[in-house]
């Protein structure tokens, strides 16, 4: 793999359920309106984190997953 996983497996799910309340609430309370697509784009990306297990902007700043078992 290119990546190194950086976020943790509750970490993932908070992120999926936010990125799709974010897109949701996003398109019902703005519509299809500039604001409404960047905060469903920041949702897609938000459930891509938590699906992939990796976050760019946590890996820009050094952060890793502790070694061993949780």
């Amino acid at each position: 793999m290119f990546y190194q996983k950086n976020v943790g497996s509750k970490e993932r799910v908070a992120r999926l359920v936010a990125g799709v309340l974010m897109g949701a609430c996003g398109l019902v309370f703005f519509g299809a309106t500039p604001l409404g697509w960047l905060a469903l784009g920041a949702g897609v990306m938000t459930v891509g984190t938590g699906l992939v297990g990796f976050c760019p902007a946590c890996a820009m700043v050094g952060r890793k997953l502790p070694d061993g078992p949780r």
